[in-house]
This record gives C-alpha cells, sequence and structure tokens, in this order.
C-alpha cells in the first residue's frame, strides 16, 4: 500500500538510470535521506563517481523531485526533501491508515506456521512462550504482507512421555506420590481432581492459555493420526536397508547424515512421522512450510528440508525457525525451571505477574538467536523505563490529543509554514515503516518492529515535548502528524501481539 519513501526512491532511480536504496543519515545535516549510487554506478561508467554524483543531484532538484541534493565524501548524494513532501506524505499515513505499509509481498502463499507443539503433558511454560510470542508474530506480520496464514499446534498423544504424565496423575488418584520419571506439580493434582482422560483435559487447558496469550491456533494436529501415514510417506522416499533397518537417503538431499526411518524391531521412527507430517502439510495444498522449534532442535532443519525435497518440494519451500532459550529474572535472580520436577514457572503466571502485553513483548523483543533474560521486575513497572509502557502511553497520549481535537471540532490537513525539526524527524521516522515491516517479515525478525516502536515513541515525545499541538498555527499539520504517529505505533504493537491503549 502507498509509501511515498518508495515511491521517491523509484523517481530517483529513473534520473540515475539504476535502482536507488535511499539511506537516512544519523546526522540531519547530512541531509534528509543519502545513496551511494553514483560509487555503484562509477566503474561500469568509467566516470570519476563525484561527477555522476553531482549530476543526478542536480537533476533530482531541476525536476522537482528534491528541495536541495549534495555532494558528499568519495561521491555520495546526499539529498533534502521539501516541507510540502513530507506534508502530503504524512497526509497519505493518515488516508491510508489501515492499510500503510501493509501488502508487501510480491507472490502471496498459502503458509503454515507450525508453532509451540509441546507435548500436553503440563501447562504452558515460559520455554515455550517464546516460540508462541515469536511465531505467532512471524505470523502476524507475514499476514500484513498479504500472505494466507494458518497457525497450527502439532501434540504427541502418544508414546513414553504421555504413558509416565497419566501414570503420574493416575498415581496422585490413588493417594500414592508420582513415579519417580514421573511429573510432579500441583498441576497434576489439579489434575487429578478431574475425571477422565488427563490429556484432553490438559489440552484445553494449553488453548486456554494460548487464545489468552493472544495466539489462536487454526488447527491441532494429533501425531497419532499422523503417524497412520507413515507407510504411505515411506513409499515416496528414497530407501535402503543396513543392519535390518530402513534408512532415508537425506545425504543425497543435503543433510549430514542418512536417517533410520523404522528400526530393526519393525518400529517406525520419529522421522518416520515427521516424513508423514510435511507429506500432509504440503497436500493441504501450503506453498511454504514453517516450524518453530527450540535451540536443541537445530539438527532438526537439515533433515526436514531433506524430507520436503525428497517428497518432491523446493527445499527452500520449508523453513525452521530456531530460537535460543528464555529464564526470569527476578530480584536480580536467575529461576531455575523444569516441567518434570514441577519447579517451573508457567505462563499463565508469568501473565498474572507481568500482564499479557508485557509479556508478548519482552517475549520477542529480542532476535531469537539471544539467549533472552526476562527481568520481571522492569517489566512490572509503570515507568517510561519499561519499553512497553512507554511506547503504549504515546499511543495513549496521542489518543487524549485527538479525544480533545474531536471535543473542539478540530481536523487535521495540510501545513501552513514550514516544518520544525522536530516535526520533520517524526515525519521521516513513519516512513520507514513500510521498509520495517518488510525486513522483519523477510528476515522473520519480528523484533525489528518493537526496536523501531521505541524510535517512533521517542521522536513523539522529543516533538511533543517543543510543540503545541492544538490551538497552533500548526494545528491541522500536527493533528495529522499524531494522527499518523498514533497508526504506526498500533500497527507495530498489533504485529507483535500487543494491545494499543487509548488510556493508561
Amino acid at each position: 500500500m502507498p509509501d511515498p519513501l518508495a515511491r521517491l526512491a523509484g523517481e530517483l532511480s529513473e534520473v540515475a538510470g539504476a535502482s536507488i536504496e535511499l539511506e537516512r543519515p544519523s546526522d540531519a545535516a547530512h541531509g534528509d535521506y543519502a545513496t551511494n549510487v553514483a560509487l555503484q554506478l562509477a566503474g561500469a561508467q568509467r566516470r570519476p563517481p563525484r561527477e555522476l554524483a553531482e549530476e543526478i543531484a542536480g537533476a533530482a532538484v531541476s525536476r522537482g523531485l528534491v528541495a536541495r541534493g549534495e555532494v558528499a565524501g568519495p561521491g555520495f548524494v546526499n539529498l533534502w526533501v521539501p516541507d510540502t513532501w513530507l506534508a502530503d506524505a504524512v497526509r497519505e499515513i493518515v488516508e491510508n491508515r489501515d492499510s500503510f505499509g501493509s501488502g508487501s509481498a510480491a507472490t502471496p502463499e498459502r503458509i503454515q506456521v507450525e508453532m509451540v507443539s509441546a507435548n500436553p503433558t503440563g501447562p504452558v511454560t515460559v520455554a515455550s512462550a517464546r516460540n508462541g510470542a515469536y511465531g505467532d508474530s512471524v505470523a502476524r506480520l507475514l499476514a500484513f504482507a498479504g500472505h494466507e496464514v494458518e497457525r497450527e499446534y502439532y501434540y504427541n498423544d502418544a508414546g513414553a512421555q504421555m504413558e509416565r504424565f497419566a501414570a503420574s496423575v493416575e498415581a496422585v488418584r490413588r493417594g500414592e506420590p508420582p513415579p519417580d520419571d514421573g511429573y510432579q506439580g500441583e498441576y497434576v493434582t489439579d489434575l487429578a481432581a478431574l475425571d477422565g482422560d488427563p490429556v484432553p483435559q490438559m489440552l484445553e487447558q494449553i488453548e486456554r492459555t494460548l487464545e489468552r496469550f493472544r495466539i489462536h491456533f487454526d488447527t491441532w494436529e494429533r501425531q497419532t493420526a499422523v503417524e497412520v501415514e507413515i507407510p504411505e510417506a515411506i513409499a515416496l522416499l528414497d530407501t535402503f536397508e543396513e543392519e535390518d533397518a530402513l534408512w532415508a537417503r537425506t545425504t543425497a538431499h543435503g543433510d549430514d547424515k542418512d536417517r533410520v526411518l523404522v528400526r530393526s524391531g519393525g518400529e517406525p521412527t520419529y522421522f518416520a512421522a515427521d516424513a508423514a507430517y510435511i507429506r500432509r502439510k504440503y497436500a493441504r495444498g501450503f506453498d511454504r512450510l514453517i516450524y518453530v522449534l527450540g535451540a536443541d532442535h537445530h539438527g532438526y532443519v537439515a533433515r526436514l528440508k531433506a524430507l520436503a525435497e525428497m517428497l518432491g518440494h523446493d527445499r527452500d519451500s520449508l523453513e525452521v525457525l530456531v530460537y535460543q532459550l528464555v529464564q526470569l529474572v527476578e530480584g536480580g535472580e536467575a529461576k531455575r525451571m523444569s516441567k518434570r520436577r514441577g519447579d517451573v514457572v508457567f505462563l499463565d503466571e508469568l501473565m498474572d505477574t507481568i500482564g499479557v502485553d508485557a509479556a508478548r513483548w519482552y517475549l520477542v523483543a529480542r532476535g531469537p538467536d539471544q539467549t533472552m533474560d526476562l527481568d520481571v521486575d522492569l517489566a512490572k513497572e509503570k515507568s517510561n523505563k519499561n519499553p512497553v509502557y512507554y511506547v503504549q502511553y504515546a499511543h495513549a497520549r496521542i489518543a487524549g490529543i485527538l479525544r480533545n481535537a474531536d471535543e473542539s471540532g478540530a481536523t487535521p490537513g495540510t501545513s501552513t509554514g514550514a516544518l520544525a525539526r522536530e516535526e520533520r524527524e517524526l515525519a521521516k521516522r513513519l516512513l520507514e515503516f513500510p521498509q520495517i515491516a518488510v525486513d522483519a517479515t523477510e528476515r522473520r525478525a519480528p523484533h525489528g518492529v518493537p526496536i523501531y516502536a521505541i524510535r517512533v515513541a521517542d521522536d513523539f515525545h522529543r516533538f511533543y515535548h517543543e510543540h503545541r499541538v492544538l490551538e497552533s498555527e500548526q494545528q491541522q499539520f500536527r493533528l495529522g502528524l499524531v494522527r499518523a504517529t498514533q497508526s504506526v505505533i498500533a500497527r507495530c504493537l498489533d504485529l507483535v501481539g500487543v494491545e494499543a491503549p487509548d488510556r493508561m
């Protein structure tokens, strides 16, 4: 949808005769935007880069695309856009606030994101919550870009872990302690007080928790339903027999070693179930499969891609997003967590302590490749030291300005004079949003969104500290500017599953 900055880059590309990427200098004294296109073209054209830069800058000014252009260093082109251009760009954001920055997918795909997928042997832990926060934010970004996205939870409803879980609940029902290798904790006691199979009861609790965490799963897939299709999947693979076992020749498809499908005793492996599961996903018409897995599953990347290729699909149509673990820090001390021992922090407890918004924000605010320490004390703070509170407060403050504007009958409009530095900086920050969304989507890196949201809030607070909005000479423009700011902040928060409050 409308992206004034991308449009300007396209118009400048026509002037230069080559694709231009505009960067925003860290120092506004070096221009609103800059490009190194002259340096890129100089070799092929066998001309001095500064000479090319002078031509590009001059042509951009003469065609009215920019107000001023200068050459810096070995051939950088620094550009200043007119106030009217920024004012028109802000107006476009306001007019298209529901779609600004969306629809970036060149070829929309049908994508499944499978996430969390923890065995239902206990409530959702904080570790699994990071999986969900990361995966759901990626799903939101993909949908915002224009893809059709489904969220799926795949759970093991049979096997040794489930047997130990059921045995633990049954033991407590009989008034006995759980087995040594079983599960402990209050949740086991709570399940024991209920009649019936504890597995579906546990799944109901998991679904309630994740809905509270603002993750809605479209489908819930059972391992037992997938396992019956293992023979059909194996029949499609390149296999060989060795040591009385059946193997998949995954090394021919980029894996570091071949994988056992059926053990010597005739028992299918988890890898065989993976083959059946992937086959089932593609058969449902998905163009792209995304798995969200913890760092301890890093070795799964090559083998799952190999399966996709062996089943006749592009290996790059299957992605595995790996994230590092998270630990809670409270009172300066890290909490140790083990679901089986019962000394684990569950997601519901975290949401009770710091709220859903802070939980969603903090669990996605750092890159997935980084181990995360979540500071519970900071996340509970209602102050500007807490980044999620700081960004939400900017949104709420703007909502207050707009309520007062509605009461007075004031409406947004165009600029009636020169823009102040703070107005220009805030407007330019807002225009970065479409590229921020694109980068976060393509890199599967949603943490870029909250980082950007903090910068928007910084620029807004600086603007608001220096300038009145209502009853000022620039009232109409400033109302548009703050409305555009509010919509961009709200979109950023929504993309990471955080609410945008109108009052705080």
